[in-house]
């Protein structure tokens, strides 16, 4: 972070502090209240109905509130209030937002995978290019508003090292029943490794999306729609040169590290279309349909007249015809473009206590390439439906199934209880169409006798409510046949065996003298089977946090201080290919076990969140002189991040 916007940052704090104790809210008066202007009580009856006995505004979180597209579908329609809270405040990236389940290259924006086996929710053909996705607000998860007045929300995180990012939210009322809405985000992040200049930037983004949502007077008929965009352009750095192939190279020096590659760049363009409508038929039911358009477009570019060429592989895929662009042999120029079209029809209602859903669903799409002679197409047929119980707010099941005609399928069941929460998921998915069929300067694969995959999952979950003490012992048992990895050739390729992982785990929460918080959550994983190598997950993945928690300033200002800290053992973690933007299995370089520790300062006045955390606290005092999150990324150095948020309600 730079002076400049350091100062900024601080000035805007200090407006912001001295705003409230130069005008500071009556003792009598709750907070986040305040007295309407005099004289203008009685001048309009819209905003008498927006005040309170004692003449004080109400806008607010209670006034702002949101949904998601899913809670509509399966009728558990819950409006909720926009988040004021402090817990995880200061984890603003995606990856720590996550509790660092997923694995990145160490900076913001980076390509990252999740470090933990997950099964795809989508059973049919998808693009295989995930490793961004972390940083696409995708259509599904979209939030869409009812506001008693307009409300912005702005979200400004200034990290070290210039790894900024801004977040921009407006949405507004146009009737009590139509509601419309904006968002901008942008990353900027300069490279952590050997950047050249102030701004020589790792990773930029610019995102947006629009959306809006309407009820009908007679509450039978109701529309969501969205549009979203995503733009995220990387300047890949292939990672620091090793010292067995250049001996000046020295892990650990960050911006004086030598990294493989400075002049290649990836980018990845989405845009996505949606509109879900529904109508009520008769009381308890209603029909529904879901239009998807969905592009994504991935390239990659790289000089080979320069250094960059001592990264990749020797061997190369081109035409007779230098003229054209991706056959040129001084340059790398890869090419993917996916799209999809999606239309689901279906109806669902609820007869008492239980909810029920039956649809039909048809997906077609394709995977170009300049390389390719013809496209990878695909047209996909489903049958779904849901079942849900409640017996009441405690007890409850869920169970829902998808068929991909002929030969896949998804079905999972939910139970729900006061002490226990079990689930079993099994699904028969096809591989991605980046794994079936690829065309790049550097690889290239056809791999169309690539069987699907299956998978059987089983998790539990035991509850334990105690005073000021909340435990959580948890087991996952996976069993997955057929999977398709990258190997050690950042080849894809499918395993003959199967796997087994068995992953018990424990969440707390402890509380102290009522002001003192202790989260933790510990998983352990086994993995056995034919199949076990593909998988790449560390025995031992923990994360904890302890912290004190509460007002002070006469309640004016709440506050979260504390460290948080985080471990994952030793093991030879996944590499990663940036022409294919792909994560493969490698043996020689073992990610060593490394607790990192950072101190977090959250704090709120009135509407306003702040947050200063001092990442990687223990620098110094390891034996090693940092940490690896991906071989050859290390991961943070000791440095400073600030963040704040406003939420303006009028």
């Amino acid at each position: 972070m730079g002076y400049k916007q350091l100062f900024i940052f601080l000035w805007l704090t200090a407006a912001i502090v001295g705003s409230v104790y130069g005008q500071q809210i009556p003792r009598n008066q709750p907070q986040g209240q305040q007295r309407s202007p005099q004289g203008n009580q009685d001048s309009d009856g819209q905003r008498r109905g927006l005040l309170d006995d004692s003449t004080k505004m109400v806008y607010g979180p209670k006034t702002s509130l949101f949904y998601y597209e899913k809670y509509l579908r399966y009728n558990r329609f819950e409006q909720m209030e926009v988040d004021t809270s402090l817990t995880g405040f200061h984890n603003y990236e995606p990856v720590a937002n996550t509790w660092y389940r997923y694995q990145d290259l160490g900076n913001l924006g980076s390509a990252a995978k999740p470090v933990f086996y997950e099964v795809p929710r989508q059973i049919g053909r998808t693009s295989g290019f995930h490793v961004y996705d972390l940083y696409h607000n995708s259509a599904d998860s979209i939030k869409y508003f009812n506001t008693k007045s307009p409300y912005t929300q702005l979200d400004a995180f200034f990290g070290g090292g210039n790894r900024n990012k801004l977040d921009i939210a407006f949405t507004r009322n146009i009737t009590p029943k139509w509601n419309v809405g904006i968002n901008y985000g942008t990353i900027r992040a300069r490279k952590m490794l050997n950047p050249t200049r102030r701004d020589d930037n790792m990773v930029v983004n610019d995102s947006y999306s629009f959306h809006t949502n309407y009820q009908s007077d007679n509450e039978k008929y109701f529309l969501l729609a969205a549009v979203t965009r995503m733009k995220h352009r990387v300047n890949e750095q292939g990672g620091i040169i090793p010292p067995e192939v250049d001996t000046t190279s020295i892990f650990f020096t960050y911006e004086d590290s030598k990294v493989w590659l400075r002049n290649s760049r990836a980018t990845d363009l989405r845009q996505e279309y949606k509109v879900y409508h529904q109508y009520e038929i008769l009381k308890g039911w209603q029909a529904y349909h879901v239009f998807d358009k969905k592009k994504q477009e991935v390239t990659f570019f790289s000089r080979l007249a320069t250094s960059d060429s001592l990264f990749f592989n020797a061997n190369r895929f081109h035409s007779s015809d230098t003229t054209l662009l991706h056959s040129r042999r001084d340059t790398t120029n890869n090419q993917h473009h996916f799209s999809e079209w999606r239309n689901e029809v279906g109806f669902k209602g609820d007869f008492g206590p239980v909810y029920y859903n039956a649809y039909l669903k048809l997906r077609t799409g394709r995977m170009a390439s300049i390389f390719f002679d013809t496209n990878n197409s695909f047209t996909e047929l489903f049958l779904g439906g849901a079942l849900r119980g409640e017996i009441n707010e405690n007890w409850s099941f869920e169970a829902e199934g998808e068929y991909l005609i002929p030969d896949g399928y998804r079905i999972q069941g939910l139970f729900v209880s006061p002490f226990i929460d079990l689930s079993y998921t099994k699904a028969l998915y096809k591989p991605t169409l980046a794994q079936q069929k690829y065309r790049g300067n550097h690889f290239r694969w056809d791999n169309n006798d690539f069987s699907s995959v299956g998978v059987d999952q089983a998790k539990g979950v035991i509850k334990i409510d105690l005073p000021n003490l909340r435990i959580r012992p948890n087991l996952t048992i996976n069993r997955i046949n057929n999977y398709i990895y990258f190997n050690r050739e950042a080849m894809p390729e499918q395993a003959s065996g199967e796997a087994f992982m068995v992953m018990p785990g424990v969440n707390y929460h402890l509380i102290l003298s009522g002001k003192f918080h202790w989260q933790t959550e510990l998983i352990y994983t086994a993995i056995t089977g034919g199949a076990a190598d593909a998988f790449r997950i560390p025995n031992v993945f923990a994360n904890s946090r302890f912290f004190f928690d509460g007002p002070l300033f006469n309640d004016n200002i709440y506050v979260q201080l504390g460290l948080e800290g985080r471990y994952r053992s030793d093991n030879f973690a996944d590499a990663y290919m940036p022409s294919t933007q792909q994560f493969y299995l490698q043996d020689h370089f073992n990610v060593f076990a490394y607790p990192v520790v950072d101190v977090f300062l959250n704090f709120r006045i009135n509407r306003t969140r702040v947050l200063f955390r001092y990442n990687h606290l223990n620098a110094g005092m390891m034996e090693q002189n940092g940490y690896f999150v991906t071989p050859y990324f290390t991961g943070l150095k000791q440095m400073l991040d600030l963040g704040i948020t406003w939420a303006f309600f009028d």
